[in-house]
């Protein structure tokens, strides 16, 4: 694949959420406007950093790339998007809980969907400025405060029992407490925000992360998931199905596995009778 593909796009993406980051931080010693949205039988906090980044990313996506659709958590969607070639998925600030309760736990995270494929991908952790960015085929660096850059690559193990888990922050439910005792895991990092969680992975902090509930969206996992893969990294839904990006259903209803690859379908065929267990089918 050509080197210079995407690469004004993920240049463009690299700096909107550097902008969207630092507008972000002006908010976070409070005070903030705090508003419940609600989405199907879910409500979700959002603050005014939440939308001033989304209008910040959206504008200027909108101008770069006018033929390109855009799905944006703050944005409404509309189905003019799915009849597009390349669609943006944008999550201004991923974690607003953990930016609520001033935890550091929020990432903005950009993606680029090729039919239905992420191509290019950015999450940028404002608080620590860490950036992850990838491109299809050309795998994940990660540029660090001090302004050095390595390429990312996920961990070699192998034996799931001695793999370290990225865990929710949140109260966990009884079936992840089944989950975490069958597969054995005996150490984990509890952090929020799935593009964080992805990161220790692509880091070597953790080797999996394994997400029951059907409410992540489509802006939640298109970024984290090409990082992850472009470090050696794999993510499915909990029965081991591709997820699907620019579709009409926003939401990842099938949970989520990622994990450093090594042991996917170990861990896949393991939850399967635990899925059973708990009456749950693939939607």
């Amino acid at each position: 694949m050509s080197s210079n593909r995407y690469k004004d796009e993920l240049s463009v993406a690299v700096s909107l959420a550097r902008e969207a980051g630092a507008l972000i931080l002006k908010y976070y010693e409070g005070p903030l406007d705090i508003e419940q949205k609600t989405y199907d039988d879910d409500s979700e906090p959002v603050t005014q950093a939440d939308t001033l980044a989304n209008d910040l990313i959206v504008t200027r996506l909108s101008r770069e790339f006018p033929g390109d659709g855009i799905l944006a958590e703050e944005s409404v969607d509309s189905e003019r998007r799915l009849d597009k070639r390349r669609v943006w998925m944008v999550d201004p600030l991923d974690g607003t809980s953990g930016f609520i309760a001033g935890n550091g736990d929020f990432a903005v995270q950009i993606g680029l969907v090729e039919q239905g494929t992420c191509v290019a991908g950015v999450v940028y952790l404002p608080l620590k400025n860490i950036l992850y960015r990838a491109i299809i085929g050309q795998g994940t660096y990660i540029e660090s405060g001090s302004g050095s850059e390595e390429l990312a690559r996920v961990s070699d193990q192998k034996i799931v029992s001695q793999m370290r888990l990225a865990a929710s922050r949140s109260h966990r439910s009884p079936r992840m407490n089944t989950v975490v005792t069958r597969l054995g895991f005996k150490d984990e990092i509890r952090r929020g925000s799935v593009g964080i969680k992805i990161g220790l992975i692509i880091e070597r902090k953790c080797d999996v992360y394994i997400h029951l509930s059907p409410r992540t969206k489509q802006w939640d996992t298109c970024a984290p998931q090409l990082i992850l893969t472009e470090a050696g990294g794999r993510l499915t839904d909990l029965f081991g199905q591709p997820l699907l990006y620019n579709v009409r259903e926003l939401q990842n209803r099938n949970g989520l596995v990622a994990t450093n690859g090594a042991a996917h379908e170990e861990i896949i065929e393991t939850l399967a009778p635990l899925l059973d267990e708990f009456g749950r089918l693939p939607v």
